[in-house]
């Protein structure tokens, strides 16, 4: 495990009981003094699989039980490339806070973008880029993520309802405007 941070870093850093951070785990902090909601703080009985990269440039919390798989990026800050210099490196960060919610899985090699919520129990699956919030339980997939359904006993009340194949169908035409 690396942690790479400028300037002070109390209380920026911060890990619960009985959390594991597997070998090769990259932790960013960058200057704590740069944005205010610098800090990353990761709960208890989080498991952080091999090779992960968790950047809490712009703020990063990480609730209890959560499992992230091997190779997955949380990336709570990003590279300003519409500033004025043409050299990108030269441009300054964009923050987001990023927060996963409690008991949530994020699949091996995921990525998670600046300023996102995980909700409560969800899984983003293998490889998958995430773009916006995710609801809890919700199981998204792909490129950019999306959802494909909620976790068995865990659905929200009106996707237990049955509907009619019209009115699923009217739902569906509904969302495409």
């Amino acid at each position: 495990m690396s942690v790479f941070r400028f300037g002070s870093a109390d209380q920026a850093l911060i890990v619960g009981d009985d959390s594991v951070i597997y070998p090769a785990v990259r932790l960013v902090l960058g200057d704590t003094g740069q944005c205010a909601t610098t800090r990353l703080a990761i709960g208890s009985r989080v498991h952080i699989n091999v090779g992960s990269y968790l950047s809490g440039e712009g703020g990063l919390v990480i609730e209890d039980d959560v499992l992230i798989g091997p190779h997955a990026k949380l990336l709570s800050a990003g590279h300003e490339f519409d500033s004025g210099d043409f050299r990108v490196s030269h441009n300054g960060l964009t923050h987001g806070e990023l927060r996963v919610g409690a008991g949530a899985w994020i699949g091996a090699g995921a990525i998670v973008l600046q300023g996102i919520t995980i909700g409560r129990g969800a899984v983003v699956g293998a490889g998958a880029v995430v773009t916006r919030d995710v609801p809890e339980y919700a199981i998204v997939v792909g490129n950019p993520a999306r959802l494909v359904r909620y976790r068995k006993k865990f659905a929200p009340r009106d996707e237990l309802v049955p509907r009619s194949r019209w009115s699923g169908w009217l739902a569906w035409l509904r969302k495409g405007k």
